[in-house]
């Protein structure tokens, strides 16, 4: 029978080398604070528990998961990982197998820890450079000893193997392991890993369990660690996103800072940056230097170069940029096009709309087959209040038009270049505000005093 499995979370460091009053699990790796990563890792399996371990700073960490079933247990003064540990004790029951993860170790996946119900186990990773680790001291598949790297003679320091620190145990043996330990070393600290040996003297040592990605053992303790952990998560992403058939035709260009999903022959060309949950279709096109926040695409859209997109939805193939800015709430049907140096903001384009250059729409309903010529503005505030612009069917707005809103543009009506429109008009007419164009005589330019 399964045991339920509690999961403690370690985040009480107190990360000075960061030289940031963010404490340090809540600086962010590919969009998302490290402790985020870790935190839905342990909910991706399932847990009967969840107890976080905070301390320097942990009001910042208390806000951050206000809404979050966690238990809080406050480690005051930091002293060691088995300290920390301890602080937790109070929400173990014997009955649980009890996962240690880590606050700034991100790099975890759900595939390393799959399967380990009723296992006590040690992750641990081989590294070609294992300098700063704990070693692991094997005896065939199990650990007699894990030294850490300050305290480890010539002989343990040759060893490759090392410990990542994150170790699942029986709630009831790893209780009495932790009431064991001693702050007998140069740190003077309580080392979780001096369970491994505790465990092994009793007869019932800990496994180790090799991770397939030896950098997931990899945490931060200052910004060039972060910038390395950022570096092997996109590299990772990346890699995930060419072998599910996207096409990144410069991939080491291409950050993901969030969540990317992508249909079949998507291609995402140099320079663009993914923030948040965005959604590619099928044959959807994303042009070189895009920024694109929390959009869904259609299949078949086109975002061409230097184009941003913040909360944008296309329900059909359309054609947006290059240089083309779409602010939240734009919603735009196939055959749309947003040309150069369009903005847009909480508006609405029917089928095969346009506003192919320099045009700004805001809070506008736009219908289908609207022509929006060079220069229209829709006037969407008087300074206090924002009022919605429609534009039905068929419209046509000459270049150089202002909307001023509350406002109605008919059915198939044209509004004539250059005019200022302040009531709505009727369907099927032309409508301008132009006066009829004549010449000053004797009218002089000013000259340059």
């Amino acid at each position: 029978m399964n045991k339920p499995l509690h999961v403690v979370i370690l985040a009480a460091g107190a990360g000075t080398r960061m030289h940031s009053h963010k404490l340090k699990v809540l600086h962010q790796v590919a969009g998302k604070p490290m402790v985020d990563h870790v935190l839905q890792l342990a909910q991706a399996l399932n847990p009967a528990q969840i107890t976080m371990v905070y301390g320097h700073q942990g009001e910042q960490l208390i806000q951050h998961f206000q809404d979050q079933a966690v238990n809080w247990a406050a480690q005051q003064q930091q002293l060691g990982t088995g300290h920390a540990v301890q602080q937790a004790v109070p929400f173990l029951h014997d009955n649980e197998d009890v996962l240690v993860l880590y606050g700034d170790a991100p790099l975890v996946q759900t595939s390393d820890l799959t399967n380990i119900s009723n296992q006590q186990f040690v992750l641990t990773a081989e590294l070609s450079d294992p300098t700063g680790y704990g070693r692991i001291i094997r005896n065939k598949d199990y650990i007699a000893a894990i030294v850490e790297h300050k305290d480890a003679n010539d002989a343990e320091l040759q060893v490759k193997e090392v410990n990542s620190g994150i170790i699942q145990a029986p709630a009831d043996k790893l209780k009495q392991w932790l009431s064991q330990l001693s702050n007998d070393n140069q740190q003077q600290e309580y080392y979780l890993t001096d369970v491994i040996g505790l465990a092994a003297t009793d007869g019932t040592p800990f496994k180790a369990k090799l991770l397939a990605d030896a950098n997931a053992v990899k945490g931060a303790n200052d910004m060039q660690q972060l910038a390395v952990l950022e570096d092997l998560m996109q590299t990772r992403t990346r890699q995930q996103l060419m072998q599910a058939g996207v096409n990144l035709i410069k991939p080491e260009s291409v950050d993901i800072r969030g969540e990317l999903n992508c249909g079949k022959d998507v291609v995402i060309d140099k320079g663009v940056l993914f923030e948040g949950k965005n959604t590619l279709g099928n044959d959807v096109i994303i042009g070189a230097h895009v920024v694109l926040r929390n959009c869904q695409l259609a299949s078949g859209t086109v975002v061409e170069p230097h184009s941003m997109l913040d909360g944008v939805v296309s329900t059909g193939a359309c054609s947006i940029g290059p240089f083309a800015r779409l602010r939240p709430g734009t919603k735009l049907a196939s055959g749309c096009k947003i040309g150069n140096f369009v903005e847009t903001k909480k508006t609405t384009l029917g089928q095969n709309s346009k506003a192919s250059h320099l045009t700004y729409l805001g809070d506008a309903i736009i219908g289908q087959n609207v022509n929006i010529g060079a220069g229209t503005i829709t006037c969407n505030y008087d300074g206090v209040n924002k009022f919605t612009t429609t534009i039905k069917d068929g419209a046509f707005i000459g270049s150089d038009s202002q909307l001023v809103a509350p406002v109605t543009v008919g059915e198939n009506a044209t509004i004539g270049a250059g005019s200022t429109i302040t009531k709505s008009t009727p369907d099927n007419q032309l409508t301008l505000t132009r006066t009829r164009q004549k010449s000053v005589e004797h009218w002089q330019k000013p000259s340059k005093k």
